[in-house]
């Protein structure tokens, strides 16, 4: 605004001010409404909306660019992303899998989280302010994502203090679990009996890792080594948010980035290792018959959504941090796709090494088995006839084990199943579906122990899952902190989750990933696409972004917003209502006697806490629409929000009636305009729609981002 203006003359002036905005409209040089402070349609300066936003406080922002995009990467790419993608490509149908993933990213992955990005950035809030200015009716959405990463959090931070542990105890050659232990009996020295039923590397995982019990019900007290390492686990992500995004951010350059080095070396070292080629080329074979499944529907549907951080309110916290100008439409297109190639390279490593584990697994039991069949050979058991001529037991190879196979089986049909011999398929071994803690922590574990320098590797690997746990738990930290701080001023600490370090915590681990996130956050990031599409509007949202952004979105968006991401949401509700009530929820149980799992149901009273966590997480949700409905509590829409900078005050005009506002802005005689600072007001949704959108040439007027210098002189608020 130019110095020699009236209003700049008047806001340095201590004169009383009697005038009302509409005189100074009247009697001000034309200027850049678009650009001024003066602007009740457009998009206010950027400082503007932030000192009116955030009710006179300076609210951080990201450093630069590169240091957002890290965190939402950092956010979005996680442990799911190494071990669960990998597994559920390989139980799918391998390269089959990747079709529907990719179409689903695209349908409701990318369109959801620019939603997410859009709204953070637009209204600069955590997940409870969003949602409280685009709908207060449906404000307890926000609450409910702050629950979900509440129990998200106390059981994630548990997967990076394993990780912690792991890493710690492969500073030593050899690893500590290449071998099973040796234990004295009497004068005698055998192998630990659990640890030759099984392996070594699942003994030390479930045996003296987690000194697991038989079932839920046994809790068997506090694992101490488990509670060290989840206390140390907390104080890392204590560290790393000490001071918010200021240093949450500089960690994010860190532990964004390192596991990109460690993946891209265990990729590269993998590709060397004997029978990589297999595990890749098993990767890519394609069972299209599985595209025909409904199953691989959802577990890709479901996988998009979590991959990305959908509901959890971290996308949101992190983007409210942005400029109001940012591209956001580029951020999510950017996250998305680099989400994506993510679980690529860590499934190309994770096949390379299972390949090159299930090359050791066969040969060992070729090994195995063929000394079966020379015992049976040497007592008379078997001809020796059956026994090709050109088979060196001294060099046998898969392929003459199994011909070698092949033929006793047709010769000795009857009394084949007596020998106890296994077919030995290359095939069968990479078809076993390993996924969560046992791929990380057993299969993992098994192949590096193979490889040369052991320990550097393990080392290595166990690095980059706490920095992927780390880069997902602030992500998560931030859903809880953000909205809580924006809302209430306040900031809590959590620093529990001893129910997860019990003998019996991994169970409970596999339960709060079951049934705190899944259900829930569905029902959270439906609810987020009807409170934009159909409470807001879609093309209020949409003109709001084309202003924000300075380009139009694609219409593509609008027809996935209002149509078809509400419609695939709700099939995956229904599926995973429908599948929990065909098979009844249970986890699998390791027995120390049979050195194995058992899958086992979940006692009632598990079970009770299942629903619990659902019910509690969603709960907020009709509070808040009751609450709101019958004016039970207010939405805090009836007052009005100053903020003071520089020696100037400004108001937020977004909540007055139609009339007073459209008298207040067009009034041409001082006397007839409305009092700026009505007692009372009640609330009009951001769904009504001002009258300047229809009486005025700017198309930009709406309620919630109008700001206009104050009139009313400071003694009067």
């Amino acid at each position: 605004m130019p110095k020699n203006s009236k209003v700049t003359q008047r806001e340095h002036s201590n004169e009383h001010v009697t005038e009302s905005v509409a005189d100074l409209l009247a009697h001000e040089e034309p200027i850049d409404y678009k650009n001024s402070a003066l602007n009740v349609g457009g998009v206010p300066p950027h400082k503007d909306i932030n000192e009116t936003l955030d009710l006179g406080d300076e609210r951080p922002a990201w450093n630069s660019k590169l240091q957002y995009i890290l965190a939402q990467v950092g956010f979005s790419v996680g442990l799911g992303n190494v071990w669960r993608f990998p597994y559920l490509c390989q139980k799918n149908g391998g390269g089959a899998y990747l079709i529907p993933y990719f179409i689903l990213l695209i349908i409701i992955g990318i369109p959801l989280f620019f939603l997410e990005l859009a709204v953070g950035q637009k209204i600069r809030r955590g997940s409870i302010g969003v949602w409280n200015y685009l709908c207060p009716r449906l404000g307890g959405i926000g609450f409910s994502s702050i629950l979900v990463c509440f129990f998200v959090g106390l059981y994630y931070n548990v997967i990076i203090g394993w990780s912690i542990f792991y890493f710690f105890k492969s500073f030593q050659y050899p690893l500590p679990w290449s071998e099973c232990p040796l234990i004295k009996n009497g004068s005698v020295t055998v192998v630990e009996p659990e640890c030759d039923k099984s392996s070594a590397t699942t003994y030390f995982w479930y045996r003296e890792t987690l000194d697991i019990s038989n079932s839920i019900s046994e809790s068997g007290g506090l694992n101490w080594r488990m509670t060290l390492c989840l206390l140390a686990a907390w104080l890392v992500v204590g560290l790393a948010m000490i001071k918010g995004i200021q240093s949450s951010g500089k960690v994010m350059y860190f532990s964004s980035l390192f596991p990109y080095v460690v993946l891209f070396c265990f990729l590269v070292r993998g590709l060397l290792l004997r029978g990589a080629v297999d595990g890749i080329a098993h990767m890519f074979t394609p069972r299209l018959e599985k595209m025909l499944e409904p199953q691989i529907w959802r577990e890709a549907a479901t996988q998009v959504f979590f991959a990305l951080g959908l509901g959890f309110g971290g996308v949101i916290a992190f983007s409210s941090y942005n400029k109001q100008d940012n591209n956001c439409h580029f951020d999510a297109t950017l996250v998305s796709f680099i989400n994506f190639i993510t679980s690529v390279l860590a499934t190309l490593v994770v096949f390379a090494v299972l390949g090159f584990k299930a090359n050791i697994m066969n040969e060992k039991c070729v090994i195995e088995n063929a000394e079966k069949i020379l015992g049976y050979l040497n007592s008379n058991l078997l001809s020796r006839n059956l026994i090709p001529h050109h088979v060196n037991f001294s060099h046998l190879s898969s392929a003459d084990y199994t011909e070698m196979y092949n033929v006793i089986k047709t010769v000795e049909e009857d009394g084949f199943s007596k020998f106890g011999l296994e077919p030995c398929l290359l095939e069968d071994e990479l078809n076993k579906a390993v996924q969560g803690t046992g791929l990380a922590f057993i299969a993992f574990t098994e192949a590096m122990t193979h490889f040369p320098a052991s320990p550097f590797w393990s080392v290595m690997f166990f690095f980059m899952l706490i920095n992927l746990g780390l880069g997902s738990m602030i992500g998560t930290m931030e859903g809880i902190i953000t909205p809580i701080v924006d809302t209430f001023k306040i900031r809590k600490e959590i620093l529990t989750g001893l129910l997860f370090v019990q003998r019996s915590g991994n169970y409970f681990v596999t339960m709060f990933d079951d049934f705190s996130a899944t259900l829930p956050l569905t029902i959270v990031v439906i609810l987020e696409n009807i409170a934009v599409a159909w409470c807001y509007g879609t093309k209020k949202f949409i003109q709001d972004l084309t202003e924000m952004l300075g380009f139009r979105p694609y219409r593509f968006y609008f027809y996935m917003w209002k149509y078809v991401s509400p419609l695939c949401l709700a099939l995956l509700v229904t599926t995973c209502i429908v599948q929990m009530f065909i098979n009844p929820p249970g986890y699998n149980a390791w027995t120390r006697e049979i050195a194995g799992e058992r899958y086992l149901s979940y006692p009632d009273w598990a079970m009770g806490i299942c629903f619990t966590l659902i019910t509690v997480a969603m709960l907020p949700v009709p509070v808040v629409f009751i609450a709101r409905q019958f004016h039970l509590v207010s939405d805090g829409s009836n007052t009005l929000s100053v903020s003071y900078k520089k020696g100037r005050m400004m108001k937020d005009i977004s909540n007055l009636e139609d009339n007073d506002e459209t008298r207040f802005i067009l009034s041409k005689v001082p006397s007839e305009a409305a009092s700026p600072m009505p007692t009372h007001r009640s609330y009009l949704g951001p769904e009504t729609a001002s009258p300047l959108e229809n009486t005025s040439s700017n198309p930009n007027g709406r309620y919630g981002t109008g700001y206009l210098m104050a009139t009313t002189p400071e003694s009067e608020l």
